[in-house]
């Protein structure tokens, strides 16, 4: 019941347009209940009447079928209008609000979660189960009360036709509150189980849509069949079990709302015969049990609709409670005007409850210097690149900008001064224009064409069928790697950081692409400090100075002609390139 009260926080700020829908919702339910009376009028009081003249009976007839059909056909359309429209408008409300905070939660997460989880389920969470818990504002906390409300009224009025037959009318509700808190306690686990493997089909079908190229470039066709099917499986089977609990659930309750009707008919018949109860109260007592066991089935259908929109609740607030990795302190200060002097003071880090990846990292940075980073794969390159704009932190030791423990900055503006390029940069299916704005979302399209310029992309923009406007597909699928790295060093470009990380940003490209690219990365790199992870090392011979990173440790540093006169192992790594 905790997902519940978390929820009604989302539903706190619409509970005056769920009063105004309930409200609505009494009449529009309230009206049809006029019927079973209205038949007991026309039979027994009407049809039945021996002391009016036939003229005087039509007169009634006509008088009272005019006043209904009056009601029906003028008041309860528009009433009907406004109470779906309301109680959709608040549910659609409501989940645009907490889709709102979910998003701003998913992007305050750090990369450890995503390393962990996949995207595809995050998506479910997001996408399906928020938009199954609309059922419980709809369902929950509307029909729920509209149904008892016509329960209610519909109980009352028969109290007033005959006491004892109401007594036999409501005989087997007991029986039906009692089935209904039997089964639906197991029904919420067997939800939730289905919701986990249907989110985990979803979650491989989006990595293999993803990764479909290593799929049929090796043939595997047939063997992801397999790993899908296992997965599909697996969800066939939770939703069989939650369906055979459910369909267990409907037969019982079904059960007990036809047989309460039948006992009516056979205590109301009796009584008819032995003149107790007129015949238009017992036609009225039938056509009630029809007002009063249909609002008891929705209420089955009901219970079922809110079982899965808990369980959809308490998937999605697991999400929710997902802790930051990275947080701001609350004495933290924005990071204003680097001048880019980094130290990285006994660092140690590793990720999880894995060895160090980094073992005793320390060095220091002058402003304006271009460092390079080298050594085989594996040593802990790129992770000193993602400690640098704190994607991860340290597990020992301290980073230092001008003198100051990153952690002492606020995330957001230490990652605004930072500008990254990295080998496989993220291209959005947007215009190409879209992409270099992420550098500065509020650039004038004159800065966009500079920054293209420096990045030397602007000439195949033009290029394009739509130049600036042309939408690139999904992950930039329509561009080459080269034209891919060029719009993310130009979005560099516009950002115009203090502080610049290139990790392998040429290793994936063509020798024509590398020299352009190389280019606008000196440019970019002019006075500003800079750190390059570099596969080839031909392309960091310029660097100020190179540092040989194994196994985590810094084991050389120096300038390119220093390593190569000490003859070390930059020296041997040089050779095996066959660079010199």
């Amino acid at each position: 019941m905790d997902s519940i009260k978390r929820y009604m926080q989302f539903v706190k700020p619409y509970w005056k347009q769920i009063i105004i829908t309930v409200l609505i919702g009494m009449l529009k339910f309230g009206i049809p209940l006029i019927i079973p009376f209205l038949m007991k009028v026309v039979i027994d009081d009407i049809v039945g009447a021996t002391d009016l003249t036939t003229g005087e009976q039509l007169n009634q007839l006509y008088w009272l079928m005019g006043i209904v059909l009056f009601i029906f056909i003028f008041l309860r359309p528009p009433v009907e209008y406004y109470r779906q429209y309301f109680a959709q408008w608040t549910g659609s409300r409501i989940l645009y609000d907490i889709r709102n905070q979910l998003f701003t939660h998913l992007q305050k997460l750090s990369l450890r979660f995503y390393s962990n989880n996949k995207s595809g389920e995050v998506i479910s969470r997001v996408i399906h189960d928020v938009e199954q818990t609309k059922n419980f504002i709809i369902t929950g906390m509307m029909n729920i009360w509209l149904d008892m409300f016509t329960i209610i009224v519909a109980i009352i009025i028969m109290l007033t036709m005959d006491p004892l037959l109401t007594l036999v009318a409501v005989l087997l509700l007991p029986f039906y509150g009692l089935s209904i808190k039997f089964f639906y306690t197991r029904l919420r686990t067997l939800t939730r189980d289905r919701s986990q493997a249907l989110a985990e089909v979803q979650g491989h079908l989006h990595e293999r849509l993803q990764g479909m190229n290593v799929i049929r470039s090796f043939a595997l066709e047939n063997h992801e069949e397999k790993q899908f099917d296992t997965r599909n499986e697996n969800f066939l089977e939770k939703a069989l079990d939650h369906t055979r609990w459910n369909a267990k659930t409907f037969a019982v309750i079904n059960t007990l709302t036809d047989v309460a009707p039948i006992l009516v008919i056979a205590v109301a018949g009796t009584l008819v015969i032995q003149g107790s109860v007129t015949v238009g109260t017992m036609v009225a007592f039938v056509a009630y049990m029809d007002r009063l066991y249909n609002p008891l089935r929705r209420l089955v259908n009901s219970s079922t609709t809110l079982t899965q929109s808990i369980a959809s609740m308490d998937r999605m607030f697991e999400l929710a409670d997902e802790s930051y990795d990275i947080e701001d302190k609350k004495d933290a200060v924005a990071m204003k005007n680097p001048k880019g002097d980094v130290t990285f003071d006994h660092v140690f880090f590793g990720y999880e409850n894995e060895e160090f990846v980094l073992k005793d990292l320390h060095f220091h940075v002058k402003s304006g210097e271009t460092i390079a980073f080298v050594g085989m794969s594996g040593g802990g390159k790129s992770t000193i690149m993602s400690l640098i704009p704190r994607f991860y932190d340290v597990s020992d030791g301290r980073i230092l900008i001008d003198g100051k423990d990153v952690r002492d900055y606020k995330v957001r503006t230490l990652r605004d001064r930072i500008g990254m390029v990295l080998q496989d940069n993220i291209i959005f299916s947007e215009s190409v224009k879209f992409n270099i704005l992420m550098g500065r979302p509020e650039a004038s399209d004159e800065e966009v064409y500079e920054a293209a310029r420096a990045a030397n992309a602007h000439e195949f923009i033009e290029q394009l069928p739509d130049g600036y406007d042309t939408s690139i597909g999904e992950r930039g699928v329509k561009l080459s790697g080269g034209q891919k790295q060029r719009i993310a060093i130009a979005r560099v470009f516009l950002k115009s950081p203090e502080i610049l990380v290139f990790d392998e940003a040429t290793s994936a490209l063509d020798l024509e692409s590398e020299q352009l690219i190389q280019q606008s990365l000196f440019e970019l790199a002019k006075d500003r400090t800079t750190f390059i992870v570099a596969h080839r090392l031909s392309t960091i011979t310029h660097a100020d100075r190179i540092f040989l990173i194994e196994n985590g440790r810094l084991v050389e540093q120096g300038s390119h002609a220093e390593l190569m006169a000490r003859q070390g192992s930059y020296h041997k790594l040089f050779q095996v390139q066959h660079l010199d």
